[in-house]
């Protein structure tokens, strides 16, 4: 039933592996797979891992650095493989543990492991144990007790039902009557001591007036109370004041900009460019800056204590002075292994914590369940809380992360691409109002500054101005880079076809073209599109499968929290439902807007790149064309965790 499990070290050694019977496939790929995918990058909160044909199960040893995984067929329900991967783990721990303690890759490749025999038997004994408890057979219709009555019988019965039914409803209605007969019984004697309702025969003179007061003050609370109370006197209403601003100019005059540029000179639309210093932008040749964050180490060792002192609020409640000292002293001292119970307080904080920096609240339940997996087990240091060290744990997944799997380096490539004479194409996609045409205007400054010329092609034929946007940046960046350094040739042009056309035929058009006139990159802008419009969504579908472009970039905003997950699993499954191969093109690259509005509520950069496992190439971090800055993982990181 299984086709292999296999102990191995987390420094890639293997210990002890098993293969079933008839199976002759290789397990490397599968488990290489698993490592790849899950284990590196931090994503080992579910315990399942599907690769082609087949279900990986594994198990993480903390204590040890040990790997326990099996493998089989997903189309089978085997409900025993969690019970054997736990009783094996247990099982080998025990039996090898001198051996394990002595860690070191020399000591493991000269010792070996004979485990076969055990294993066969705790195999068994699962099995075994999951057929005893499989559900009961169903009985036959001669098996049942229903088989055996007779037409006549079932008759005899019914009837025989239906007196013992009459029967009981007599005895019930009797009971019934007597209880009733019972309760006038008492109610008569005791109105010969007390009076009817409504009225006051039998009771005494006292009693009366008793009962008389109590009417009188309950009228009297309930007048006081319907009495509205004196309004107070109306207040005059205080005069608006003027507002000063502090950065406000005195006259209007100062303020009135229409008829002259900011030197002072008179406004020129042709030498718009040229004149304004805001467009004198630096340079940004070579690789961009990356996004910077400062976090001081005073402000992570306050965040410490505040996260220490919380988790041992709930102790201190319980003990006095000493038990607080000495719970104190248990939580710092190390050398113990770490539990789940240790670190639920803390990591349920940390949940809370991510969630409030706008990461999505399904994956950081998921990034908090991976920290706990990986530090289940694993003996703490010396003096060192469980606070820190799951906020260590956690920063370190962060990181590993935000780090992508494989380096996009656009500048590599389009020299790759010239040397083959060919552009480089690079398609910008996501929903509406991100600022794909802005930032794709970015990236052609960039580009322009080190040396490439770029053709823009506006595939964007619904949006009312897109094809003028592009064209007003196509403008001011010829104006920044004059055809006259060039040899009279421009850096930027704009390929556009007017509105109403067929987004992919336009891409397919400007790529062809950008090929005949030598064009280093072409830029793709497409149209904003929601992720739930289908049809749209086909139309991007085509445009990519139709074009096959080297770079498909999703343009997506810092400010969102959940919905960056919903738009990235919609997108990407949209782009594999309508893809006319067996290995569909997806997303490759994020570009992340609007950074510099969301100060340190950065989560949206963990949900994006978790979901994807894609990385994050550009970080658009305000309005000029220099604002355009690499992810400095780090950097988000200390921001995400700063209290």
């Amino acid at each position: 039933m299984l086709d292999f499990f296999t102990i191995f070290s987390k420094g890639g050694i293997v210990l002890w592996c098993f293969q079933g019977a008839g199976v002759t496939q290789s397990f490397t790929g599968p488990v290489n797979a698993l490592i790849r995918s899950v284990i590196l990058q931090e994503r080992s909160g579910n315990n399942s891992f599907t690769h082609d044909a087949l279900t990986l199960k594994y198990k993480l040893d903390n204590e040890f650095e040990l790997l326990f995984v099996v493998g089989f067929q997903k189309i089978l329900t085997l409900t025993y493989v969690d019970k054997l991967i736990d009783d094996i783990q247990l099982h080998f721990r025990d039996r090898y543990k001198n051996e394990l303690v002595q860690k070191g890759a020399l000591k493991f490749l000269n010792h070996s492991f004979q485990f076969e025999n055990d294993f066969i038997k705790l195999l068994r004994e699962a099995e075994y144990s999951s057929k005893a408890r499989s559900p009961a057979h169903m009985r036959t219709f001669k098996e049942s007790e229903k088989s055996q009555k007779t037409v006549k019988s079932m008759i005899e019965t019914k009837g025989g039902d239906k007196g013992k039914d009459q029967g009981g409803k007599k005895n019930k209605n009797t009971k019934k009557e007597a209880e009733l007969e019972k309760a006038e019984q008492h109610k008569s004697s005791f109105s010969v001591q007390k009076t009817v309702e409504n009225g006051n025969q039998g009771l005494t003179s006292e009693e009366i007036m008793q009962k008389n007061r109590e009417k009188f003050f309950s009228k009297r609370m309930v007048t006081t109370a319907v009495k509205p109370s004196k309004s107070p006197k109306p207040q005059k209403p205080r005069g608006k004041k003027m507002r000063v601003w502090a950065i406000g100019g005195t006259s209007a005059e100062n303020l009135d900009y229409s008829e002259r540029n900011g030197d002072g000179s008179a406004n020129d639309g042709d030498q718009e460019a040229q004149s304004d210093p805001s467009m004198q932008l630096s340079s940004m040749e070579g690789d961009l800056l990356s996004v910077d964050y400062d976090s001081s180490e005073e402000e992570e060792m306050d965040e410490e204590r505040v996260v220490v002192s919380e988790t041992s609020k709930p102790n201190s409640k319980k003990s006095g002075g000493f038990g607080g000292m000495f719970g104190m002293l248990k939580g710092l001292v190390g050398s113990k292994n770490l539990t789940r119970e240790d670190m639920e307080s803390v990591l349920e904080k940390m949940k809370d914590h991510l969630i409030a920096k706008n990461v999505a609240a399904d994956i950081s339940a998921q990034l908090c369940d991976s920290v706990a997996k990986k530090l289940e087990g694993k003996v703490m240091g010396t003096f060192t809380t469980v606070a820190s060290t799951v906020k260590q744990a956690l920063q370190d997944s962060l990181v590993h992360i935000l780090q992508p799997k494989r380096r996009v380096d656009i500048l590599r490539d389009v020299m790759e691409a010239q040397s083959q004479r060919r552009p480089f194409v690079i398609t910008f996609c996501g929903v509406n109002g991100v600022g794909k045409s802005t930032n794709l205007a970015k990236i052609s400054f960039w580009l322009i500054e080190n040396g490439f010329t770029v053709l823009i092609a506006a595939c964007d034929t619904f949006r009312a101005g897109a094809v003028e946007q592009l064209r007003t940046h196509q403008r001011r960046l010829n104006s920044l880079h004059p055809p006259e350094r060039h040899g009279g040739r421009p850096m930027v042009q704009l390929y556009e076809k007017g509105y109403g056309k067929d987004a992919a035929g336009i891409a397919m058009e400007a790529i062809a073209y950008a090929r005949n006139q030598a064009f280093d990159v072409v830029l793709v802008d497409t149209a904003g599109r929601m992720q739930d419009n289908a049809p749209l969504m086909t139309a991007l579908a085509k445009l990519i499968a139709v074009n096959m472009p080297d770079l498909v970039l999703f343009v997506g905003e810092a400010l969102v929290g959940n919905e960056a997950v919903d738009q990235l699993v919609k997108f990407n499954q949209a782009l594999a439902d309508h893809s006319m191969s067996d290995r569909p093109r997806l997303i490759d690259g994020i570009v992340l807007t609007k950074f510099d509005t969301i100060d340190d509520k950065v989560g949206a950069a963990i949900s994006m790149t978790y979901i994807t496992g894609q990385p994050i190439v550009f970080v658009g971090t305000g309005q000029t064309y220099n604002d355009l800055r690499n992810l400095n993982a780090r950097a988000v990181v200390s921001a995400l965790m700063k209290a």
